[in-house]
């Protein structure tokens, strides 16, 4: 028999659950603490009447329902292009693999000005763009775009995965059986890609709602129209509004922290639900 302090490669439970908690403390749970204490310095009142004026409200609408819109689009595009990696080999795939993950490597302001160049009226893209009468630079659809980017790879990095332990017999199997490449799509492989998919997007989510640097310079920053939430947290910085400046940053923690509760109770019922069907 071995030793007891040979049968697992980390410490016993105590010392190991100890570090984890005081890191869990030290790291998370301190200044989250701190940041409601200050909010609630300026009195309920105050609070109120700061998370819920009129700026602060524009600047909610901007935000979520950007990030929302993103997470949408990259609800369809990132287990496309999972699926595209994983299933097809084609010259270049190893690069278009590697590109996926440039916008944890690259520095958001960067993303931000390469963004705004491109989508700008006198911008290769926006230019043409605007000859349909659609602008994107300084307008939310700008806010959507850069959202966009840098929330795509963890759409992708959440499916891809799950897709290369899925076995290609079994969409083999279904097309021998009958079903049609979207009936296969939706009742075999989708069911299987589920959890990763509202994993990932809860992830791109979260990611999307704290975005500042690559946002700023192709927002516009106009109050009440392309003014997201970050920037106005900013804003009451520098005016040395540091007890509205926290009050602001509560609404957002709780309205993120509940929008993970949500999608991760949908993706524990939709684990449930295979179970109970297989």
């Amino acid at each position: 028999m071995r030793p007891w302090w040979r049968r697992h490669a980390l410490p016993g439970f105590g010392l190991t659950f100890g570090v984890c908690a005081s890191y869990l403390f030290l790291i998370v749970l301190v200044p989250l603490a701190a940041l409601a204490l200050k909010s609630l310095s300026i009195g309920p009142a105050q609070f109120w009447q700061t998370v819920s004026s009129p700026r602060a409200l524009a600047s909610y609408r901007v935000t979520f329902g950007c990030a929302a819109l993103a997470g949408l689009v990259n609800l369809v595009l990132g287990p496309l292009l999972a699926f595209v990696l994983v299933r097809y080999r084609f010259p270049g795939r190893k690069l278009v693999d590697a590109l996926i993950d440039l916008p944890f490597a690259l520095p958001t302001a960067v993303a931000g000005i390469t963004l705004t160049a491109l989508y700008a009226s006198n911008g290769p893209l926006g230019a043409w763009i605007e000859r349909f009468g659609w602008k994107v630079a300084y307008t939310p659809t700008g806010i959507t775009v850069a959202l966009v980017f840098v929330s795509l790879p963890f759409l992708v990095r959440s499916v891809q995965p799950v897709l290369e332990q899925l076995d290609p017999d079994i969409e083999e199997a279904a097309a021998t059986l009958g079903a049609g490449r979207l009936t296969t799509l939706w009742r075999v492989v989708l069911p299987t890609l589920w959890p990763a998919i509202l994993a990932g997007f809860a992830l791109a989510f979260a990611r999307a709602i704290g975005e500042y640097g690559s946002v700023i310079f192709i927002a516009g920053n106009m109050p009440m129209v392309s003014e997201i939430t970050p920037l106005l947290i900013v804003s009451r910085l520098d005016e040395f509004d540091y007890g509205g400046a926290t009050a602001i940053a509560v609404v957002m923690l709780l309205a993120s922290f509940l929008a993970l509760v949500c999608i991760n109770l949908l993706q524990l019922w939709t684990v449930r639900r295979r179970a109970a069907q297989a």
